[in-house]
């Protein structure tokens, strides 16, 4: 964290769609990727004369689970409102919010601060809104560069998740996120899946100047890189002894920079007043019938009680739904223990390899990696070994290859563990001290490292095949008592 005098200070405005089937006024697909441009769309959706909208109950139930999640308070009279302005992609020249009255108020989300320890970023609101439709940039240096838009998206059910300005550097802004994330899809309201589900806008200062807001980041990534790049704007611009305007500017992902792009607009510029065709929403009693499955904090601390899972390895795998399911599959039942060393497996190494070739986690049969644990916690092949067999296993699967079991492999390449036995392993332990005479004085004078260099040696002429710990033990008892 900075020293308060330059403190950064981080609110966030997430934007998420919510997956229902239909819009949020109307009874159009939001499905807005198919069957091409301006085909799910109506005249209320398009805000043609005469059209009424209808509120979608389902959208409503959706936020209210958000809110009850988040531990937010639902007002007993939500309102919806008109915010005008305009730009092409909003047909109404304006689009149905919530403003004074949103649906819910205060609430928070623990992430894991900078520090270390659990912190607690507060919320603001939540309201309900719709989405307005959506340019695509054409053309080129011949032809000319141009706009289409299509207002497939527009109307699909938004809810705007605005905080506290409780966040302190740009690496905890993407832990509220994907935070943020996780409990969505716990709560199965949202597919990250589909493009632009998640559009954030971020607002940053350093403490004592103006306050600056990022748009268009759409990505948890971006977010971190946006503001990252911020931090060091602002911070130059103070050191220069220059002003800091209070502006909007976009976020250019493929330059990594922000832009500016106008002057920070005011509410009153929006122009809000009550939507006439609406009436107030008075749904604080639905909240009873609202049921939350486990969320990642409850299933986090179910991880640790229940499978003996470290905490950095609890809050890993339950991060991500899709990643804690996976884990529940390969340990269901807990076959011989496998547990804590699955947890170690999935959450360090298949998470690492994964990341590494892009690949998603729907790739992976869950059958692979128990059989991959059991022959790990079984002894039959070393940690080395069981990397190279995941290695083959994933890039299989990424060529869409037939996929061999790790057994398979492992008499394939003869990768099964090394005999340990001195008798077996000494020729080995000789040939690599004579080799390397300087590490092994080093070693003889009480110098670790040098054990750990003269084992992994030894590791490459048994091709990874032999048990580190057991050549550690017999260097220490040939080198230390000169036993050559």
């Amino acid at each position: 964290m900075a020293d308060a005098e330059g403190q950064v200070i981080v609110g966030l405005e997430v934007h998420c769609q919510l997956d229902t089937k239909s819009k949020l006024f109307c009874g159009c697909s939001t499905d807005y990727r198919s069957d091409g441009p301006n085909t799910h769309v109506c005249p209320i959706c398009l805000g043609l004369p005469g059209a009424m909208p209808a509120l979608n109950r389902m959208a409503i139930e959706f936020a209210m689970k958000v809110a009850k999640a988040l531990n937010c308070e639902i007002i007993n009279e939500a309102e919806f409102s008109r915010k005008n302005y305009f730009y092409p992609d909003l047909d109404k020249a304006y689009q149905i919010t919530q403003y004074d009255k949103p649906l819910a108020l205060g609430g928070y989300l623990e992430i894991e601060g900078d520090g270390g320890g659990e912190k607690k970023v507060r919320l603001t609101r939540i309201h309900v809104e719709e989405d307005p439709g959506r340019l695509l940039h054409m053309g080129n240096a011949e032809r000319g560069k141009y706009s289409l838009v299509d207002y497939n998206r527009a109307g699909i059910p938004l809810i705007e998740i605005v905080s506290e300005p409780d966040m302190r550097s740009p690496k905890e802004a993407r832990k509220f996120l994907n935070k943020l994330r996780a409990t969505l899809e716990y709560l199965s309201v949202f597919d990250s899946e589909k493009e632009g589900s998640l559009r954030v806008d971020a607002n940053i200062s350093i403490k004592g100047s103006e306050r600056v807001e990022v748009k268009n980041i759409t990505s948890y990534k971006g977010v971190e890189k946006a503001l990252t790049f911020e931090v060091t704007r602002q911070k130059n611009l103070i050191r220069r002894g220059q002003k800091i305007d209070r502006e909007t500017r976009h976020y250019l992902e493929a330059r990594g920079i922000t832009q500016s792009a106008r002057s920070k607009e005011q509410e009153h510029d929006y122009r809000y007043f009550p939507e006439p065709d609406l009436r107030p929403l008075r749904v604080k009693s639905w909240l009873d019938n609202i049921v939350l499955p486990e969320l990642p904090d409850a299933r986090r601390e179910r991880f640790i009680a229940q499978y003996g899972c470290s905490p950095s390895h609890a809050r890993t795998l339950t991060g991500e739904l899709k990643l804690a399911n996976f884990f529940e599959q390969v340990v269901r039942g807990d076959p011989s223990g496998l547990s804590p060393l699955a947890a170690t497996w999935i959450a360090d190494t298949l998470i690492g390899e994964l990341n590494y070739r892009d690949m998603s986690l729907d790739l992976v049969d869950p059958a692979a990696m128990i059989g991959l644990v059991q022959l790990l916690k079984s002894g039959t092949i070393t940690d080395k070994s069981g990397v190279e067999i995941l290695r083959v296993i994933l890039d299989q699967r990424h060529k869409g290859e037939a996929t061999e079991t790790p057994d398979a492999i492992v008499k394939r390449l003869d990768l099964g563990k090394a005999p340990s036995d001195d008798t077996a392993l000494l020729p080995v332990i000789n040939e690599v001290i004579a080799e390397n005479p300087k590490a092994v004085e080093d070693y003889r004078h009480g110098i670790d490292a040098s054990g750990n260099f003269l084992v992994g040696q030894a590791m490459k002429k048994t091709r990874g095949k032999s048990d580190p710990k057991v050549l550690y033990q017999l260097f220490s008892k040939v080198v230390r008592t000169k036993e050559v």
